[in-house]
C-alpha cells in the first residue's frame, strides 16, 4: 500500500487552493464582464396561472440607456452601480448590485416592506457570491448566494429568492405581495442577459403561500461604446461623494441586529425624494441616517444577525 507523505499532502493541499483561486479570478472577471454602457430591452410576459379564471396581464416590454459603473473593486467584494440616461439629457440613479465573496450575511425579504436578516454557515457559502441588489435610494431589495459556473464556454451565476414587487407593477397591482424571484445572469458574447423565471405569490402570516401566476423576464444588455454614456460618468463624478455618504448611512442600520421594517413613505414622501434637498446642502452621514431612520420602523424580535 502506498503511503501518502506529508509532501504529498501539502502537494494536495496546494493543487486544491489553486484551483480554488482560479476559480475565484474566473468568477471576479464575469461579475466585471458586467460593467460597461448598454442598450438593455426589458421583456416580460405572464406564462402560467393555477386558477382558470385568472386573467393574464399584458405583456411589458421597454429600452433604456444604461450605465454599469464599477465604484468598488476589493478582494472579495464588487460593487456596480447603474446609471439610467434618459433622452441624451437626463442621467438618473438607478439600481446597485454588490457581490460579495463567501459572505455569511444575508438579507431576505419576507413581505410588506420587511427584511429578516440571517448568519449562514461557513460550508453553505463555500465558494459562492453573494448578490445583493438595492433600490434606487440605496435601501435593499434581495439577496442570495450562489456559485458562478464556467462550463462548456458558458459563464453564469444561478439563485432564488423572494423580492417586493417589480418597479414596473410596484404602483400598479395589489393581487399579490412577493415576489419569488429566478435569477440568472449569464454573460455572452454582447453582452450579458438577466434571465428570469418569477412567481408572483400572495403571502400571509401563519398561511402558506399561494401562487397566482408565473411570469418569465428577459433583460438583454447589449455593449455599445461608452462615449455614449458619458452623460452618466460626468454626472457620477458630481454625485459620487453625496451617495458614498448614503451608503455609509445604510451601512450603520444593515449592521443592527434583527429584521428591518421600512415605511413606505413620511411626510407623504417617498425616501428617495428626502434625498434631493439633502444633496442640495451637502449634508453628512450622520443628517442623512437621520432621514433614513425616519423609515425605519421597530424591529421584530427575532435571532436573526446583522446585514452587510
Amino acid at each position: 500500500m502506498k503511503r501518502v507523505t506529508l509532501f504529498s499532502m501539502l502537494c494536495l493541499v496546494f493543487a486544491f487552493t489553486t484551483i480554488a483561486q482560479n476559480k475565484k479570478e474566473k468568477d471576479k472577471r464575469a461579475i466585471k464582464d458586467m460593467c460597461g454602457c448598454y442598450d438593455i430591452t426589458f421583456k416580460y410576459t405572464e406564462t402560467f396561472a393555477p386558477e382558470i379564471d385568472y386573467e393574464k396581464k399584458m405583456d411589458y416590454t421597454a429600452g433604456a440607456l444604461e450605465l454599469a459603473l464599477p465604484i468598488l473593486d476589493e478582494e472579495n467584494k464588487i460593487s456596480i452601480q447603474h446609471l439610467l440616461v434618459v433622452n441624451d439629457s437626463m442621467v438618473i440613479k438607478h439600481w446597485r448590485q454588490d457581490w460579495e465573496y463567501e459572505n455569511q450575511n444575508v438579507f431576505y425579504y419576507d413581505k410588506d416592506n420587511n427584511w429578516k436578516f440571517q448568519d449562514l454557515s461557513a460550508e453553505q457559502v463555500k465558494g459562492q457570491w453573494t448578490q445583493k441588489v438595492y433600490q434606487v435610494d440605496d435601501s435593499p431589495r434581495y439577496s442570495g448566494s450562489a456559485s458562478w459556473i464556467h462550463a462548456d464556454g458558458k459563464h453564469y451565476w444561478e439563485n432564488k429568492t423572494d423580492s417586493p414587487l417589480p418597479r414596473r407593477e410596484y404602483t400598479k397591482r395589489s393581487d399579490y405581495n412577493v415576489m419569488l424571484r429566478g435569477n440568472r445572469q449569464e454573460i455572452t458574447d454582447y453582452g450579458w442577459v438577466h434571465e428570469q423565471d418569477n412567481d408572483k405569490v400572495v403571502r400571509a402570516d401563519g398561511q402558506e403561500d399561494v401562487l397566482l401566476a408565473q411570469e418569465k423576464g428577459m433583460n438583454i444588455y447589449r455593449k455599445v461604446e461608452d462615449a455614449k454614456c458619458k452623460l452618466a460618468l460626468d454626472w457620477w463624478k458630481e454625485h459620487q461623494d453625496f451617495w458614498a455618504n448614503v451608503r455609509s448611512s445604510w451601512d450603520q442600520v444593515y449592521n443592527r441586529k434583527g429584521d428591518l421594517t421600512l415605511l413606505k413613505k413620511v411626510e407623504d414622501k417617498p425616501l428617495f425624494m428626502h434625498f434631493y434637498p439633502l444633496e442640495k446642502e451637502g449634508a453628512d452621514s450622520d443628517k442623512i441616517t437621520e432621514v433614513i431612520l425616519k423609515f425605519v420602523t421597530e424591529n421584530k424580535t427575532t435571532t436573526s444577525a446583522q446585514g452587510k
